[in-house]
């Protein structure tokens, strides 16, 4: 019955989830956004709609992200989230449940891993199977994860950053921090409030940070006109160096400025926001062979 497979998996970020599906790949990249009408709790709107409501609705509409630093904040609103993402991107039922892969941090508790697991079925997922994305996101990125070598890479999310060094198909060490590209984002807002007494959004602190941001300084810098309201040692060894993935890594000049500050090679991924989904993809082609493992 492999033909009438529906395994999918799912990228869940705080900031974007994707969802990939065997045999077609990514075929969803949206915000984890959902638009709530908080006097009647309904959910109005998931993912791109909801972004875009964003300051355009009355005040009873608030858009909110159901995850926070990468784990579920909001168990209801992540499950309606998830049902919205896999209806999508396959049409479940009662009698053909899809088996999802999702990611995870690699520092989560044993409660927030059971929190994704339910939500998932809930949401309409049959087998649920949980994976670190530091695993993932090295097999995203195409790193040798089942040599005795060892591989290290940095997947900079939006709410975690995670690091891990694997070998043998395993991860022989890993830690899991909850600053990624929103501490970013925070980052480029206290600064434009300090320096300038403009008081701007998120939104805004994120779109400054892809259009001029950078962790180290570049040729061809240029102003930018924003608007808002006026008021090391012990390195591991290791033989590829570091590889940087998610949309962190995406930042001009932070491979320079890790390399410079650690003293090793750094290297961005070829499509960092791509990797950690790609390595659900990779790890539902190749689930019955025993060099990587599931954590569940």
């Amino acid at each position: 019955m492999a033909f009438f497979s529906k395994d999918i998996g799912i990228d869940l970020g705080t900031v974007n989830t994707l969802v990939y599906v065997k045999g077609k790949g990514i075929v969803i990249r949206e915000p984890s956004v959902v638009a709530v009408d908080i006097r009647t709790d309904e959910v109005l709107a998931v993912g791109n709609l909801a972004r875009e409501m964003i300051g355009r609705t009355p005040g009873s509409i608030v858009a909110l992200r159901p995850l926070t630093d990468g784990v579920i904040a909001d168990f209801s609103i992540t499950a309606e989230m998830l049902k919205h993402f896999i209806r999508n991107a396959v049409q479940s039922n009662l009698f053909s449940r899809p088996r999802v892969i999702i990611c995870i941090p690699s520092g989560v508790t044993e409660v927030e891993r059971r929190a994704v697991e339910n939500a998932a079925r809930q949401a309409g997922g049959g087998v649920v199977d949980l994976i670190e994305e530091p695993m993932a996101a090295a097999l995203g990125a195409g790193l040798p994860v089942a040599e005795a070598t060892g591989s290290m890479v940095i997947d900079i999310g939006g709410g975690t950053t995670d690091i891990a060094v694997i070998s043998l198909g395993d991860i022989v060490i890993s830690r899991s921090l909850r600053k990624a590209g929103d501490a970013f984002d925070a980052a480029i807002l206290s600064y434009v409030k300090r320096k300038y007494n403009l008081l701007i959004g998120a939104r805004s602190a994120e779109d400054l940070k892809i259009s001029a941001g950078s962790a180290f300084p570049f040729h061809g810098e240029k102003p930018v006109a924003i608007k808002g309201r006026n008021l090391v040692d012990g390195l591991p060894i290791l033989d590829h160096g570091i590889m940087l993935t998610g949309g962190g890594a995406l930042l001009r000049g932070l491979d320079k400025l890790i390399s410079q500050e650690t003293g090793m090679p750094v290297n961005v991924a070829e499509h960092p926001l791509d990797c950690v989904a790609e390595g659900t993809g990779r790890m539902l082609d190749i689930s019955e062979n025993s060099y990587w493992r599931v954590r569940s």
